[in-house]
């Protein structure tokens, strides 16, 4: 496309994910976040949990100052507590909830403009069960989110059986999930990831279709799902071209091209469209985040 694609959508990129060293919440959080927002290539950046308050403050005036916008990700406070919000114990599921809504406190408080989470494992022989959990446990979150102010809660959609087996998941599910909470929550919606959609054994129209109408937010990314024997198998975001893989330059300007057909893409709302991509064992976070740039860059010509 010859029109910039600034007229139509915030690149943005996940700090912690580029940065690996960040992913406990501690680390060198400002020196990293520092030379993302020096780059005038990103408008937006995705932060996650930061275990002093301090450096959330710090990193919430650098965004401001660096005229950037920022969104909160808050899926590594379940995963990396083993929580589940859709456990059908009553304790564990309240336990993921409590934690997201402290997240949703640190998003507030550093000005971001959206929160995101994930669903919890999918078990094909409890899945209405979990699917009644999930949406209470949403509503919960929508509701606290709410009270506080008008800030879009998303929910990502994963694989259900490689990786992160998570219940949303496979578009049909996703797409009726999402419809039921729109219906009482219009603060809601769903975040896509073309990463995650080879892994749901969908191709792109299959996976972004069905929930058109409630996308609010989008990842770009890679992922290799050949066989487990190859390097960097399952969801580990991966460089575009990485050997192997399911994604780079055609497959990235499909989705884009698609996301820009439903009009999620556009220049009245210029949503954040975020790169996640992850250095693989000793690869340089900078070389990686450059293949992205350039990636987009080849990308955005065929859209």
């Amino acid at each position: 496309m010859e029109q910039s694609m600034r007229r139509f959508m915030k690149v943005g990129i996940i700090l912690h994910v580029s940065y690996p060293q960040l992913g406990g919440g501690g680390g060198p959080i400002l020196e990293c976040l520092e030379r993302i927002c020096g780059d005038d290539y990103f408008e937006a950046v995705e932060v996650a949990k930061m275990k002093d308050g301090q450096v959330r403050k710090k990193a919430a005036e650098m965004i401001r100052a660096a005229h950037m916008v920022s969104a909160y990700g808050g899926q590594s406070r379940t995963l990396s507590a083993g929580l589940n919000i859709n456990d059908l114990d009553e304790t564990r599921r309240a336990m993921a909830v409590d934690t997201l809504k402290e997240g949703i406190d640190e998003a507030y408080e550093m000005g971001c403009a959206g929160f995101s989470f994930l669903s919890g494992r999918y078990d094909e022989g409890r899945k209405e069960q979990a699917f009644e959990q999930l949406l209470k446990s949403t509503r919960q979150l929508c509701g606290y989110a709410g009270e506080k102010g008008n800030m879009p809660i998303c929910c990502e959609v994963f694989d259900y059986d490689i990786d992160k087996r998570a219940l949303i998941g496979p578009a049909a599910l996703a797409a009726r999930y999402a419809g039921e909470i729109r219906r009482d929550y219009g603060n809601f919606g769903l975040l896509v990831d073309l990463s995650h959609i080879p892994m749901i054994h969908e191709t792109i129209e299959e996976s972004i279709l069905p929930v058109k109408d409630y996308i609010i937010h989008a990842h770009m990314g890679n992922t290799v799902i050949k066989s487990p024997d190859c390097e960097a198998y399952g969801d580990n975001h991966p460089r575009f071209g990485f050997p192997d893989s399911e994604n780079d330059v055609e497959e990235l300007a499909l989705y884009l091209r698609t996301l820009m057909e439903i009009g999620f893409l556009g220049e009245k709302k210029r949503p954040i469209v975020s790169f996640e991509v992850k250095p693989w064992k000793d690869e340089s976070p900078e070389v990686i985040i450059a293949n992205a740039k350039r990636t987009l860059n080849l990308a955005w010509e065929l859209v």
